[in-house]
């Protein structure tokens, strides 16, 4: 008896490769910068950056184990962790290299890819924990609720993996670096801002998952999966 062959995705890699760009773009760009921005009826609004574009992932996140189950977006994952991984290097490798004489960027060079192993080592954690915990809780909110009211799963989801990322992320890498005030600060304005950003994109979502689901002719429950992060097989 010869084994199925595997089953082939229009769209996988394609949602693969959006998934580790958004990521990789988020995680190098936005989080050197902390914006504060006035709002009517708020007042100043202090915020990490990178939160307008980092959880786009997590959207990607969802429409991966939702459509494809738990363990193609575990690949996924550990794709996007090797991409970190390598540009995390890169980086460290490339700032400490001696700048030619009559070159004068390095010192703006260093203030925006000379992260501290620290803020690494923060950031690849966080990410590592944060999408699991999505992933994981979509799929298994998919089965409780036999694949009905996927808006609860949507943001339930989200309220898990990024309260995850967020409780690891910045006390790691900011604590006792800024002060304890601006951690918890940036710390919740961004977690709120990531749950309110899920919270508006899910019509999208939801546009995505149907016409993915139609496309693909796959619509995943993770009914006996094995839901540990250490492995890349389904």
């Amino acid at each position: 008896m010869t084994a199925s062959a595997p089953r082939i995705y229009k769209y996988y890699d394609f949602i693969l490769g959006a998934f580790v760009c958004v990521l990789l773009c988020s995680n190098l760009i936005g989080p050197a910068k902390v914006a504060t921005v006035n709002l009517p009826l708020v007042g100043d609004f202090t915020f990490g950056a990178g939160v307008l574009f980092f959880p786009i992932s997590y959207v990607f996140g969802d429409i991966l184990t939702e459509v494809y189950g738990y363990a193609r977006a575990r690949r996924v994952i550990w794709s996007g962790l090797t991409a970190l991984v390598f540009a995390s290097i890169m980086a460290t490798v490339v700032v400490k290299l001696p700048p030619a004489a009559n070159w004068n960027g390095q010192e703006a060079y260093e203030s925006i890819f000379g992260q501290t192993p620290r803020i690494v080592f923060a950031s690849i954690t966080a990410f590592f924990c944060g999408e699991f915990a999505n992933s994981y809780t979509l799929a298994k909110m998919k089965v409780w609720t036999n694949g009905n009211a996927l808006w609860s799963r949507i943001i339930g989801s989200t309220v898990v993996g990024e309260g995850v990322d967020s409780l690891i992320f910045y006390p790691a890498a900011f604590a006792f670096v800024w002060d304890t005030r601006l951690v918890v600060t940036v710390m919740v304005s961004n977690y709120l801002l990531k749950v309110l950003w899920e919270i508006l994109a899910t019509p999208l979502t939801y546009r995505i998952v149907a016409a993915l689901k139609r496309a693909e002719n796959e619509d995943y429950y993770d009914r006996g999966t094995n839901f540990t992060p250490f492995q890349l097989g389904a």
